[in-house]
């Protein structure tokens, strides 16, 4: 009988309120106690930011990347073409790669932010030589996404960057050919390649980025916060202060911060793409981004018979001490002007480093045919994004004269088009390529008396961009430019 009165007493309790239903079914309130009462030796500092705003910037990555591959397609004769769709046609989808794009960037920029943080701060001390060496595999694993991302518009750009890039791999001893070719799924690039790097980019690298960011998470919460640099890294003394609230606040203010100024670049300076990837263009002058640009000059200055020794040895020897500073610096002292030795290692790295970019930068600019090349190249970027978005048509390499049912003049047209060195500028059909622009519609903009006027007196732009004298008569150049008006 009390049985039966005790459970009509519980059928007349007030429901419970949301949280509580949640908590009992979830463990909700456990959860976020384990994630907000962290406690923090000397309470909450700006230093402390830049690991919560790493995470924010990957998740940024991970949203934006979910969003452009819903268009994308990996092959060769697909991906630029698709790229495009996104850059000139999809709403909002040039601002949403350009975030994507940028923020790889800062990405880049945060880490060594957070890096130079913990070296200073000897945040590596105590029992946390293992949450170091985790994240030296996401140092590696970031600098892996930037690198296989970055070939997946298939421009100029991307696929000459990327072939250097994998070009390096097989300076490796006895395994650099096989993986090389492994990489590019072939001795040449080319769709197995695009595949590839898709793959890595979207689901191998990620999924090991989540896992061992969880992993870093863990041996953090495990070690605990280092603290001030004041601090002793295996018995804290110093009176400590939750996570929440305000360190909290610092770390949704910077990825506010992170937010707005993504924002901000990514609608000013949208990511230019340039025109597709010409494997046969041998004029063009690959450049990586400016974060291996100072890899990429060390390359150039130990190219030949030191290629082996600074451009693999070194480089590993140089991974290899970095991974292992928790193990050869175990004193108590955090104080960067007490620990010389590591302070003044890495200083001399980022200098020697950052010395190599600006080397780089200082070595194109000196050159007048490098850099007369890169600027066309850049404009050649340029051009191809102020042009409407042209869907998938026949390769370039298959050519394309007038049909045969119009008139006899644009046939001839067409004829002398292809055969001279128009065609091999500007495409065989007037597409464009990374050497000369685009020619169709060119007839809307120009009538016939001044394209004519225009192909015997070249402007200043046609003769730097290296446009040969038309050397044509009357009804030659009539035939011409009745083709080019053609081209629609």
């Amino acid at each position: 009988m009390s049985d039966v009165k005790n459970s009509l007493q519980t059928d007349q309790k007030p429901a419970l309120g949301w949280m509580d239903w949640l908590d009992n079914r979830t463990g909700i309130r456990s959860l976020l106690h384990e994630a907000l009462d962290e406690r923090i030796p000397g309470g909450a500092r700006w230093a402390y930011v830049f690991g919560s705003g790493l995470l924010y910037l990957f998740l940024s990555q991970v949203i934006t990347g979910v969003f452009l591959a819903l268009y994308y397609v990996p092959s060769s004769d697909h991906a630029h073409v698709t790229v495009s769709y996104i850059s000139k046609v999809v709403s909002s989808g040039l601002f949403l790669r350009s975030i994507h794009a940028y923020g790889a960037t800062a990405i880049i920029i945060v880490l060594f932010l957070h890096i130079s943080q913990t070296l200073l701060y000897g945040s590596y001390k105590g029992r946390r030589e293992l949450l170091w060496l985790t994240g030296c595999f996401l140092l590696a694993l970031m600098l892996g996404m930037a690198f296989t991302g970055y070939l997946l518009p298939w421009d100029q750009k991307a696929y000459f960057a990327s072939a250097v890039g994998t070009n390096i791999i097989s300076e490796v001893p006895i395994i650099g050919a096989p993986l090389q070719e492994l990489l590019r799924g072939g001795p040449q690039m080319g769709t197995l390649t695009l595949s590839r790097f898709f793959v890595l980019h979207v689901f191998v690298l990620p999924g090991l980025l989540i896992a061992f960011i969880a992993t870093h998470v863990f041996l953090f919460r495990k070690a605990g916060a280092a603290g001030p640099i004041k601090e002793d890294p295996f018995h804290p003394t110093l009176p400590t202060q939750k996570f929440y609230p305000r360190q909290l606040v610092m770390d949704m203010a910077a990825s506010l911060l992170i937010v707005v100024a993504l924002g901000l670049v990514a609608y000013f300076v949208p990511i230019h793409l340039g025109p597709e990837a010409n494997t046969s263009d041998t004029s063009y002058i690959p450049r990586p981004e400016w974060y291996y640009l100072p890899i990429f000059q060390w390359l150039k200055i130990v190219s030949g018979k030191w290629s082996l020794l600074g451009g693999i040895l070194l480089p590993g020897l140089l991974a290899l001490l970095f991974s292992a500073i928790p193990f050869l610096d175990r004193g108590r002292e955090r104080r960067p002007w007490r620990r010389p030795v590591v302070v003044a290692g890495f200083a001399i790295f980022v200098v020697c480093y950052s010395s190599l970019g600006a080397l780089s930068y200082h070595d194109d600019t000196r050159d007048l045919n490098v850099a007369a090349q890169l600027a066309r190249q850049r404009r050649a970027e340029i051009d191809y994004m102020r042009q409407a978005f042209r869907p998938l048509s026949t390769p370039s390499s298959v050519p394309i004269l007038a049909p045969t049912n119009v008139d006899p003049v644009i046939s001839k047209g067409a004829a002398i088009f292809a055969a001279g060195p128009c065609g091999s500028c500007h495409g065989n059909r007037g597409e464009g390529t990374a050497k000369a622009p685009n020619l169709i519609g060119v007839g809307e903009m120009y009538s016939a008396d001044r394209l004519s006027y225009v192909l015997h007196h070249r402007t200043p732009d046609m003769i730097q961009g290296g446009m040969p004298p038309v050397n044509l008569d009357k009804a030659d150049t009539d035939a011409l430019v009745a083709y080019l008006r053609s081209l629609k």
